[in-house]
């Protein structure tokens, strides 16, 4: 199986499989907890360990992490969101009075939701890209999670090379609930409309909008550029827990992978034997597949 390597933009994703000790928690990294590591994404904010160790600096019993922080030399303190692997490794020159800094407020509100994902890595099914690390809906939908616990929501390489390339993206507004296995926003293409399940529950919080500029974009770069939107939920492992990741996504694309060949033998008689791979735009080469044959089959729509 071969595996591929694309650079996007920032290394900001909590892989689904990691190594235990890849996410040390920020009370460690501050020095006030021995050994912890984070198995919350970096979403403190809804982290009952952050809740349970603010408490008891409140009492008295230990600093708080940016009281730590601030006991080391000036040049030495660094980022709350460089420390969680959120952006490049800068300096923090507000001594840790987040709410005080320019650079922290547009970050949240602004450069973290619309920034893809860096050294993306990429396993090869028969043709298809797989992201390493991503979780996997089998209506053909990808669900990323960034350190700080947003979710990114794009749908996989498989099914814009199965349906083509869209002319559009009919895609939901900023603040909208979406339902997992529910339908969630769609996509056309000429006359041919399709909807799209949504792999996960929550609410929506950003909207890619250079994908309304030009749909391309996620045909192009699924895994990367090509997000659609990014989704709030404050229980997000217990929103894709029942997703695939690793192993169990590779081994369903194959048999995805699988299904569809057999359904183009059934028009076309037998494929390669030579373990040739499928050219992209199934649809568009062998309209006679059909079109809702082809989203009731794979997008299970």
């Amino acid at each position: 199986m071969t595996q591929l390597m694309r650079t996007v933009k920032s290394e900001n994703i909590w892989k689904a499989k990691k190594d235990k000790t890849d996410h040390p928690c920020i009370w460690m990294q501050a020095g006030v907890a021995k050994k912890k590591n984070c198995s919350n994404f970096y979403d403190c904010t809804n982290c009952k360990y952050d809740d349970s160790m603010a408490k008891m600096a409140e009492a008295g019993k230990h600093l708080t992490w940016q009281a730590a922080l601030r006991n080391l030399d000036s040049k030495d303190r660094t980022c709350r969101h460089a420390l969680t692997g959120r952006t490049e490794r800068r300096s923090c020159p507000m001594n840790y009075n987040c709410q005080r800094c320019d650079f922290d407020q547009y970050f949240e509100d602004t450069l973290s939701p619309k920034t893809g994902h860096s050294m993306v890595f990429m396993k090869d099914v028969k043709g298809f890209d797989i992201a390493d690390g991503y979780y996997f809906h089998n209506g053909h939908t990808w669900a990323s999670i960034d350190s700080g616990g947003l979710i990114r929501i794009g749908l996989d390489d498989f099914s814009f090379k199965v349906l083509g390339g869209p002319d559009a993206f009919d895609l939901p507004l900023t603040g909208q609930e979406l339902n997992k296995d529910k339908v969630g926003w769609g996509m056309k293409r000429s006359t041919n409309m399709a909807d799209v399940l949504s792999p996960v529950n929550g609410v929506i919080t950003e909207v890619n909008n250079n994908i309304r500029k030009s749909s391309d974009i996620a045909k192009n770069d699924p895994y990367g550029d090509g997000w659609l939107f990014t989704i709030h939920n404050s229980d997000v492992k217990e929103t894709v827990k029942d997703l695939m990741a690793d192993n169990a996504s590779v081994e369903w694309l194959g048999e995805e992978v699988t299904t569809l060949e057999n359904m183009i033998e059934k028009i076309t008689g037998p494929l390669s034997a030579d373990g040739g791979v499928l050219k992209a735009d199934v649809f568009g080469n062998l309209p006679t597949l059909g079109w809702h044959n082809l989203t009731h089959t794979f997008l299970r729509t």
